[in-house]
């Protein structure tokens, strides 16, 4: 089952459920803000993205800057930011069984259709 990881204040967000809507396929909601990945669930997001954990991490963010910005950080702790801080995780993020994608263009989530 296709899951996207989403939050309904954020516009680009809203645009990966919309593009999911539009393509008629049956996908799950996940609203990570309300119940935040799990250390496993969301290392195993990261390896089927194919990218570092910090690359999933929205920098920007005031938490970030004023809790982790700067510092040396290990991947895990790294993960453990985003499990304690749901809201520094990019979105949306889409999963299809072994594959993932950033939905950061839109058309990243056609190639795991």
């Amino acid at each position: 089952m296709i899951q996207i990881y989403h939050n309904p204040r954020c516009s680009k967000s809203r645009q990966g459920l919309a593009f999911l809507q539009e393509t008629k396929v049956d996908f799950e909601i996940i609203k990570y803000l309300d119940t935040p990945p799990t250390n496993m669930e969301l290392t195993e997001i990261i390896e089927k993205i194919g990218i570092k954990p910090i690359d999933l991490v929205r920098i920007k963010e005031t938490i970030w800057k004023e809790n982790f910005k700067g510092k040396e950080l290990s991947d895990t702790q790294i993960i453990e930011a985003m499990i304690t801080y749901p809201k520094l995780i990019e979105r949306p993020i889409v999963v299809n069984d072994d594959k993932a994608v950033l939905g950061r263009p839109l058309e990243n989530i056609s190639s795991i259709l």
